[in-house]
């Protein structure tokens, strides 16, 4: 199986992409920017300069704009040219765990009961008081009983979110109040029921090859609402499929890079402003009658004319759709 490792830096090669170059059966790729440094190397690390870039998926490399996290997008095309059959997001400044690996996409798994609407999907692997990046503001103090979840089902996991230990994915309210770091519970998978969703992120995601369009990474909004929109959207549009989204235990150590926590929150105001909404939006807009491709479109069609997310989007949506279906037939 074909699995790549996508990571976009403007440092040069941290320890976190040393280690991740150092794992056999993966390939790794690290996707630069005007930012990065121009003699940028790490042995076993395909390194796409953006002069390579321009080499692949040309419709949307005209359109991504320079120093923004969506250039990431040109990593995930590279992949599919090459019969990627796996791709895993993952950050500069995390560092894989001993044995880092995700569970198989098809198996049996505990499942949680469905049609919750959002849980805090941390309060399975934790007892602290704490929630991911993405969870609505109004259900930080809601509670889920997973002791519901005894019984494993055979369920077919189309994207696999795992955890990150001592500083984790978490938002600027967290950090700003409390910033206490966390060490997750070894719980093993635990995988959502339809209609019970929890923020999914690009920090140590897997997607197998059947989701790859829904890796679109939305390019004007915020650096921090662009992965958790990503996330909301793709859930509801797994479930017509009938993929799932899965959590599994902390398998990488995050050694945060310098951030600004009131910028973090100036950047996710739209994150808790339109959350719920998108995920209602979602649900409403998709249908079993359309391809997945057709209702990734329509729903950013319909958060453009709700202005969610701004006209440009659809060029940019556009250009990675037609660079994909290029990608996946070469």
């Amino acid at each position: 199986m074909q699995q790549y490792i996508v990571i976009t830096s403007i440092n040069q090669a941290t320890e976190s992409v040393r280690e991740f170059s150092k794992l056999m059966d993966y390939k790794v790729i690290v996707v630069g920017d005007k930012k990065t440094p121009s003699d940028w190397y790490c042995e076993n690390v395909d390194y796409l300069s953006i002069s390579r870039q321009r080499e692949i998926g040309t419709s949307l490399y005209k359109v991504l704009p320079y120093n923004h996290y969506c250039r990431k997008m040109m990593g995930y095309l590279y992949c599919i040219e090459n019969q990627a059959q796996v791709i895993i997001d993952t950050d500069d400044d995390n560092i894989p765990k001993p044995g880092w690996k995700f569970p198989a996409f098809d198996g049996e798994f505990l499942q949680t009961s469905e049609g919750n609407g959002f849980i805090n999907i941390y309060e399975y692997y934790t007892d602290m008081k704490i929630w991911p990046r993405g969870l609505p503001l109004d259900k930080i103090n809601s509670k889920y009983d997973f002791s519901e979840n005894q019984l494993k089902k055979g369920l077919k996991v189309g994207i696999w979110q795992g955890l990150a230990d001592e500083d984790p994915d978490v938002d600027a309210i967290y950090r700003l109040t409390n910033n206490q770091s966390c060490y997750f519970k070894e719980q093993g998978p635990i995988v959502l029921g339809k209609g019970t969703v929890s923020p999914s992120n690009s920090q140590n995601t897997a997607y197998i090859k059947e989701l790859f369009p829904l890796l679109y990474l939305p390019t004007f909004v915020t650096f921090r609402f662009t992965d958790i929109l990503r996330g909301i959207i793709a859930q509801p549009i797994m479930w017509l499929y009938n993929y799932h989204l899965g959590y599994t235990d902390a398998t990488v150590v995050q050694k945060r890079n310098p951030h600004d926590y009131f910028q973090d929150f100036i950047s996710e105001i739209p994150m808790y402003k339109f959350g719920e909404s998108v995920f209602e939006i979602t649900c409403n807009t998709i249908s079993k009658n359309f391809t997945l491709v057709e209702n990734l479109y329509r729903v950013y069609d319909e958060l453009s004319r709700q202005e969610i997310v701004k006209s440009e989007e659809m060029n940019v949506l556009t250009a990675w759709l037609c660079d994909i279906e290029k990608a996946g037939n070469s």
